[in-house]
C-alpha cells in the first residue's frame, strides 16, 4: 500500500540542475579553483552544503565556514535560475493530481532552507507539501538514507509506504537504502545510471507518468 509520495527538489521538480553546474563554474572560478565540472557534480549531487565544499576544496571545513562558501554558490545559482525557472514538465500537474488521490506528499533535498524557500516560491504549490526535510538540518547527505526517512517519519509514514522520487544516483541509492520504492525522473541523468531493483518506473518527466495513469494504479492507504 502507498501511504506517502517523497521528492527530491533538484531537477525532480524544479529543471535546476544546468543552473547548478553554471554556479560551481563561477564560485570555482572566483576561488582560482580549476574542476572538472562534470566529476564535481558526480560527487556532490545529493550531498549537503558541507559535504560539497569539503569535496571541492578537498579539506576539512568547519560548519560555519563551509556554509558561508554554499551560501556564496547558491546565490549565484539563483540569481542565474530565478529569472528562467521552471518546473521539470508535469509537476505541479501530477503534485496535484496525487493530492487528490489523497497521498501524503513530502520533500527530502539536500538544498538548504534558502533554496527550498526559493523553489517554493516560484512553484506556489497549493496546498505545500506536509513535510519538508533540507540538507541544512544536520541529517548527512544522499546516498545516506536520513535525509528521506525523516520526511517519512514526519509524514507519520512507514518506509516501505513511500515512493521516492529522484534524478540523481546518490538519490536513487538512498531510496534503497530506506527501504522504499522509486521513481527515476531522467532529467539529467541516463536510465541505466538510475537503475535499481527498488525502482519501478524510469521517465524523462511528469508528463510521461500522467500519461501512463501511474498514479491510478498504486494502492493508496487510507488512513
Amino acid at each position: 500500500m502507498t501511504e506517502a509520495l517523497i521528492f527530491d527538489m533538484d531537477g525532480t521538480m524544479i529543471d535546476s540542475m544546468g543552473y547548478h553546474a553554471q554556479s560551481w563554474a563561477l564560485f570555482a572560478e572566483r576561488h582560482g579553483l580549476r574542476i572538472d565540472l562534470d566529476d564535481l557534480m558526480r560527487r556532490t549531487t545529493g550531498r549537503t552544503g558541507t559535504e560539497c565544499m569539503r569535496e571541492l576544496f578537498q579539506r576539512d571545513i568547519a560548519e560555519d565556514e563551509a556554509w558561508a562558501l554554499i551560501a556564496e554558490k547558491e546565490q549565484i545559482y539563483r540569481a542565474l535560475f530565478g529569472p528562467v525557472f521552471a518546473e521539470v514538465a508535469g509537476f505541479k500537474t501530477f503534485y496535484a493530481q496525487a493530492l487528490a488521490r489523497e497521498l501524503k506528499l513530502g520533500v527530502g533535498t539536500a538544498g538548504d532552507q534558502h533554496n527550498i524557500a526559493f523553489a517554493m516560491s516560484h512553484l506556489q504549490l497549493v496546498p505545500p507539501p506536509r513535510a519538508i526535510v533540507g540538507g541544512d538540518e544536520g541529517h548527512p547527505g544522499k546516498p545516506e538514507p536520513a535525509i528521506f526517512l525523516e520526511v517519512a517519519r514526519q509524514l507519520n509514514a512507514s518506509a516501505a509506504g513511500c515512493i521516492v522520487f529522484e534524478d540523481a544516483p546518490f538519490g536513487i541509492e538512498a531510496a534503497r537504502r530506506a527501504g522504499m520504492q522509486a521513481v527515476a525522473v531522467c532529467s539529467t541523468h541516463t536510465p541505466a545510471q538510475l537503475a535499481g531493483p527498488h525502482v519501478i518506473a524510469t521517465v524523462r518527466n511528469y508528463h510521461e507518468l500522467l500519461n501512463s495513469n501511474f498514479l491510478e494504479t498504486l494502492h493508496v492507504a487510507t488512513s
